[in-house]
């Protein structure tokens, strides 16, 4: 249902575009994998000899039908080339690495406040109670 499919036709340039045709020469079904068209290459091959022009589809078309391996190799080319330019993604770790541990060391007890103050802030407090 609503799937794309397509009769290729031979009508008149000046008939409009789901109008009256001369005759149906083919059928391509896009979606289908493979040789996805039918064609009457002999009554096609007559009508181009009369003056008709091929749209740029059916031309492609023909091309693949009338040299299946060709088609196939670029078909297989650009499958290899789709694939190759899919950006592999990494399998998503179950967890992240645990954090390292910070340890203290317990600092020495201070006897006396002759000991090194660890701020400048601190140092000027320090300062403050030697000079009372």
């Amino acid at each position: 249902m609503n799937r794309p499919y397509f009769k290729i036709v031979v009508t008149d340039k000046r008939s409009p575009r789901d109008g009256k045709f001369i005759e149906i020469v083919g059928t391509y079904d896009p979606k289908k994998p493979g040789l996805n068209s039918t064609l009457k290459l002999d009554r096609i091959e007559h009508w181009i000899s009369k003056g008709a022009q091929p749209s740029d589809t059916v031309r492609s078309l023909i091309k693949k039908t009338k040299n299946p391996e060709a088609a196939a190799k670029k078909a297989e080319a650009v499958a290899a080339k789709k694939a190759a330019s899919k950006p592999t993604k990494a399998p998503p770790a179950s967890e992240p690495p645990p954090a390292p541990i910070a340890t203290e060391t317990p600092a020495a007890p201070e006897s006396s406040a002759e000991s090194a103050p660890a701020t400048p802030a601190a140092e000027a407090a320090t300062e403050e109670k030697s000079a009372s």
